[in-house]
């Protein structure tokens, strides 16, 4: 099997919010779009970021109503630290944090207006013990 593209696909209330928060605060561009549907990609992401309008016949019938809950869309990036600041002077609520886990990783969140948590994070080397 060859993959030729990524993409998550998340059900929200309001596609167009969603999309929006993506395009301004972090790079996304619109790939394709119709009613209760768009894609969002970056060269840089490895993916795309596909929202849709929820009850969408297209969902399979069990699963039309559920709401993008329950995961974290996260990326990696090189200066955690400024983009945090890059947000906060941007206006976007930091919702977690900036912390550091044992095993290495720096990270911080932020909530979309649909309640998608986004999360930014960053490798480090974790102290010897």
């Amino acid at each position: 099997m060859k993959i030729n593209s990524s993409a998550v696909a998340l059900t929200v209330e309001d596609v167009t919010a969603s999309a929006a928060f993506l395009t301004e605060h972090f790079g996304f561009q619109e790939q394709t779009a119709a009613d209760g549907f768009v894609s969002l990609g970056r060269e840089d992401a490895g993916l795309n970021v596909i929202y849709l309008r929820r009850g969408l016949e297209v969902l399979p019938e069990g699963f039309r109503d559920q709401h993008a809950a329950g995961l974290i869309l996260a990326f990696t990036v090189d200066d955690l630290a400024g983009e945090e600041a890059r947000l906060q002077a941007q206006g976007v609520e930091i919702t977690m944090p900036l912390r550091e886990e044992p095993w290495g990783e720096r990270l911080f969140q932020v909530t979309d207006p649909n309640g998608v948590v986004i999360q930014l994070v960053e490798w480090v080397v974790p102290a010897a013990k």
